[in-house]
């Protein structure tokens, strides 16, 4: 390992006392000081099946919110069904645990999210109105919720343009590039429906209802867009990975734009809060961001060592998680981060005093590993992505040891766990 990287991280890191949520936050200032003046943080993981980054993440939202005045956590999760969420840790409504089973991932149907959301309930439930933090989902995919809203909508507003909806039906079950279309019938259906809602908008006046309709309208259209695209990126135009990113860097640029007293967590893997590009060169919605913020957007990624985490297997995208396991190693940057700092910490990789020429590791490429929501049946170990450590990320947190998230049953509602409704 290199010296200069030992040297850096035994002089920056910060060690976290523990990554139980509600535990006392003086580990926990060091980050609070680097996100001095920023507005937007991504809190990214490099699997989606870690139990320590949910609980890690989860005490690193309740300290933002609490103790640095972030306002809303934005997920990568369904735009569409993360709006009856939001009306759950805003307002009490609905069953906690069935609406966050219908997030639409297997990756967030977990009692870790749950004991999230349950905090977020209870941290609402005695503040006024308009100190209550938000729940956000950014991903405009899998929106059965909003093809409803939408029909249910011109079912009492405009009842002749109910039967041009049925078209739109397939997006609450259709996948992005499932049905590539260079035409984009589904999208401009879509942005028909939109107009006929706006329409009525703009003739009726502002109301929660109709506003409500708009918004799943737009996302209607955004979801039909994703739907319609290709994988790669066929003339020159931009492939559905890169779409999807960009959607969702829009969607947090909302929120920030609409509110300037807004500052919001960014909730979502590695690769999509970094500052560059991951994959196939597709530019990250982080990188986005960056480009439009500067530094007052931050780019925190999660690592661990070593140890075992959830995943899918192969491209099965309907069967259960299974238990995936991996040592140590000595390739990745990870290896050298365990290495370098026993336990968990914290570093800033803006931290004064590390240009490129008093700590070059953070300048240098590097091998970080990533794993999605689905990984390769019998390489995953070998799955890794570039880095240059400074150049995608602002800080890692670093946890030494993974096990598994904890999945929720498949027909219980956990409404007791979260604390009921109220």
């Amino acid at each position: 390992m290199p010296d200069d990287m030992a040297r850096w991280l035994k002089e920056h890191a910060n060690p976290l006392s523990t990554l139980t949520p509600g535990a006392p936050v003086e580990d926990l200032k060091p980050l609070g000081e680097a996100l001095r003046g920023t507005r937007i943080v991504g809190l990214g993981e490099s699997t989606h099946g870690t139990g320590e980054f949910f609980r890690l993440k989860h005490r690193i939202v309740e300290f933002l919110v609490r103790e640095e005045g972030f306002t809303t956590l934005a997920m990568e999760a369904s735009q569409s069904a993360a709006r009856a969420l939001d009306a759950y840790v805003r307002f009490g409504t609905g069953d906690p645990g069935r609406l966050v089973a219908r997030l639409g991932f297997w990756t967030w149907r977990t009692r870790e999210m749950v004991d999230l959301v349950a905090w977020l309930r209870a941290h609402n439930r005695d503040l006024p109105e308009e100190r209550r933090t938000r729940f956000v989902g950014t991903d405009p995919q899998l929106c059965a919720d909003s093809v409803e809203a939408v029909a249910a909508f011109l079912r009492r507003t405009a009842p002749d343009q109910v039967r041009h909806l049925g078209a739109l039906d397939v997006l609450a079950r259709a996948r992005p590039a499932s049905l590539p279309d260079p035409d984009k019938t589904l999208m401009r259906r879509a942005e028909e429906i939109a107009r006929v809602v706006a329409d009525h908008v703009e003739r009726s006046g502002p109301g929660d209802a109709a506003a409500d309709a708009l918004e799943h309208a737009r996302i209607l259209v955004r979801a039909a867009d994703l739907v319609s695209r290709t994988f790669t990126a066929p003339d020159g135009e931009e492939g559905v990975y890169a779409a999807r990113d960009r959607y969702m860097a829009e969607a947090v640029a909302r929120l920030v734009d609409d509110d300037p007293g807004a500052r919001v967590m960014v909730w979502a893997h590695n690769g999509h809060i970094a500052k560059g590009t991951y994959g196939d060169q597709v530019p990250a919605l982080g990188s986005g961001l960056r480009d439009r913020y500067g530094d007052a957007y931050y780019a925190l990624a999660l690592l661990f060592g070593k140890g075992s985490f959830l995943a899918r297997r192969g491209d099965d995208l309907q069967g259960p998680p299974v238990r995936h396991h991996i040592g140590t190693g000595f390739r990745s940057l990870e290896a050298r981060l365990a290495d370098a700092v026993p336990g968990d910490y914290y570093a800033d990789l803006r931290a004064a005093g590390s240009p490129a020429g008093a700590a070059p590791w953070l300048h240098a490429p590097h091998a970080q590993r990533s794993f999605g929501a689905n990984v390769q049946r019998f390489f995953y170990r070998l799955n890794t992505a570039p880095l240059v450590p400074a150049e995608d990320y602002d800080g890692i947190a670093f946890v030494a040891r993974s096990t598994c998230s904890h999945p929720l049953p498949p027909a219980e509602g956990l409404a007791g766990r979260a604390g009921g409704t109220g």
